[in-house]
């Protein structure tokens, strides 16, 4: 079976070797860079199944490493370590892709569960690749396809790009930064307002099920919403 692959950034080296040592022993491969400002072009040279990244770092701060991983890799699970906890940061951490945190001191064994968990959650995503089952939906990302009692809506490129970000991460916010980088390539106001079309069509498309909630988190991103019956 493959290891899995660990990109750690954590600036403190006392930490940094205990932390690495404590993963390798549990059979995960890890990489570590101790300085934020090598951090993003370490990550464009490898390839990693999980990030865990320290917010206080010098030069290049955690949040602005998470962000520039996003724009490299929109699927790759992020993990926070921070010696704070203001709910400010905690927002700003999932607004921009993160995928959980994790506030010093912390248990090993905690950390090693969370890892656990965000690794099969994304083993299960890279299994379905181009189909999603969303409520009473089939979407194909691929062809482009919203299914529902063998009624077919065809959607724009753009309509499933949008579709497809929300789907890989149910319940989960996906950063409105993140998502206008990645399908439009920039996030100025036009696009932006352009991007809020986008989610009214998908909003509508998807109000056949009540279960169904494409929630705006302001300022932040947006939510896809799936309620169990």
């Amino acid at each position: 079976m493959k290891s899995v692959k660990i990109f750690l950034v954590e600036d403190d080296l006392s930490f940094g070797s205990v932390l690495r040592s404590y993963l390798e022993l549990n059979e995960y491969s890890v990489e570590w860079v101790d300085d934020g400002k090598y951090a993003v072009d370490h990550f464009r040279k490898g390839s990693f199944d999980i990030c865990i990244l320290d917010i206080m770092l010098p030069h290049v701060d955690g949040f602005t490493i998470a962000s520039e991983i996003r724009k490299i890799n929109l699927t790759v699970p992020i993990v926070f370590l921070t010696a704070k906890k203001l709910k400010e940061d905690v927002l700003k951490g999932y607004g921009v892709g993160g995928d959980d945190y994790i506030t010093k001191p912390f248990d090993t064994e905690i950390l090693l569960a969370k890892i656990r968990a965000i690794v099969a959650r994304r083993d299960i995503q890279a299994g379905t690749k181009d189909v999603f089952e969303i409520g009473k939906f089939i979407f194909n990302a691929r062809l482009r396809t919203l299914t529902s009692d063998q009624e077919e809506k065809k959607l724009s490129p753009k309509e499933a790009q949008l579709l497809e970000l929300l789907a890989i991460s149910p319940n989960k916010l996906i950063s409105r930064e993140m998502a206008l980088k990645k399908i439009w390539g920039s996030d100025d106001y036009f696009t932006a307002r352009s991007m809020d079309v986008y989610i009214t069509k998908l909003r509508k498309f998807l109000s056949e099920d009540p279960r169904l909630t494409i929630k705006n988190i302001h300022g932040a991103g947006f939510q896809l919403i799936i309620r169990e019956d």
